[in-house]
């Protein structure tokens, strides 16, 4: 056979492999970072004494909440003491199954009890069942209530969702349940903070969008991925090239804080990017990583943030080591320098129930130190 015959038959042959291998990757299922598939560490029999705690009842009123910040001024950056005990109290039960539901996930990937397990999941279920979280009736607090629990309970799920102990394979008719639930609270969610004015784009639409991103990898939707991806380059664009982000300095006292608090969901959801195909470390010319050396900068010397909006910054939150939980996926996407890691190191375990957990057992089990 002749060489241009020969191509005359491979050609069309090779053309149809890449369109069905390109197809194959664009329906490749969405995954997250590789730590999130430990396997149980130990399977313990059922005789845990704690047993499970009474279940916080479903949520299904209006999400009308008092701000912690009532009465302050347009920075809002003065607590309100008698307006956060109001908002604590009103929003107690969705706060405990946030805490409780990472809590149980930790237990059982450590423990591997399945009275762990089962409580999760019938917690998770009844919320789900009664359509919780889903009220139409809500303020600025209830939808930031809403996303920061559906991140809180999508993230922690992922854990049992990807584990190699595959711990859900006989609880398929609630994991179905809890799924839907997670996708349907994620269209709100997406409803709720989708296309703000840039004026009013901050920490609360990275927040969301961590929270669509892990229902998005529970779910595996495409779409919800998508819109996470999209308003992290909207949040990555907001960061000058000094690393400050616009709308967080405005917090006056508390701008090197809410800088920090806005990097959790950042690093996140770049890491879950990254591993599904999407490289986001270099959006807006490597933002993320300037953010991350800013806030790190401003932690030794806060004046940097005081000379950019003349206030003295208020250093409570950044003396707790959790609110750095961000470094784990940060440090899996740059190449921290070696005072960065043995600060890290210092401060691990990082756990977070807004993340879902361990942080440092997914992204650095080898200095994981136990719960």
């Amino acid at each position: 056979m002749q060489s241009t015959d020969l191509k005359r038959l491979l050609i069309p042959s090779l053309l149809g492999l890449a369109i069905v291998t390109g197809s194959a990757q664009a329906a490749a299922p969405l995954r997250p970072p590789q730590g999130y598939f430990a396997p149980v560490d130990k399977f313990k029999s059922g005789d845990n004494s704690e047993g499970c705690d009474a279940m916080p009842a479903p949520y299904t009123g209006a999400l009308q909440f008092r701000s912690k910040y009532e009465g302050s001024d347009k920075a809002r950056a003065t607590l309100n003491v008698q307006s956060e005990q109001a908002f604590r109290d009103t929003t107690a039960d969705i706060t405990k199954i946030e805490r409780g539901t990472s809590k149980r996930v930790m237990q059982f990937m450590r423990d591997g009890r399945p009275e762990q397990l089962d409580c999760t999941l019938a917690w998770l279920s009844a919320w789900a069942q009664a359509d919780a979280l889903m009220s139409r009736d809500f303020n600025h607090t209830g939808k930031s209530m809403r996303k920061w629990a559906l991140g809180s309970m999508a993230s922690a799920y992922l854990r049992l969702k990807f584990s190699d102990s595959h711990p859900l394979a006989t609880h398929q008719e609630q994991a179905q349940k809890i799924e839907a639930w997670f996708s349907k609270m994620a269209d709100q969610v997406v409803s709720d903070w989708d296309n703000l004015p840039l004026d009013k784009t901050n920490n609360h639409s990275y927040w969301a969008a961590w929270s669509v991103m892990a229902t998005a990898v529970a779910t595996n939707r495409r779409d919800l991925f998508d819109w996470a991806v999209k308003e992290y380059k909207v949040g990555a664009n907001q960061i000058d090239a000094d690393g400050f982000l616009p709308n967080e300095l405005k917090r006056q006292q508390r701008a090197l804080a809410y800088h920090n608090y806005a990097l959790p969901p950042l690093a996140m959801i770049a890491s879950f990017a990254q591993v599904n195909g999407v490289d986001l470390r270099q959006e807006n010319h490597g933002a993320l990583k300037r953010l991350g050396e800013r806030v790190l900068a401003g932690v030794k010397d806060p004046d940097t943030f005081e000379q950019k909006n003349g206030k003295q910054q208020d250093m409570t939150d950044l003396k707790v080591d959790s609110k750095f939980a961000w470094l784990e996926p940060y440090c899996s996407l740059y190449t921290c320098a070696p005072d960065v890691l043995a600060r890290k190191h210092k401060m691990q375990p990082f756990k977070t129930f807004r993340l879902g957990g361990d942080l440092t057992k997914v992204y650095d089990p080898a200095h994981e130190k136990g719960s």
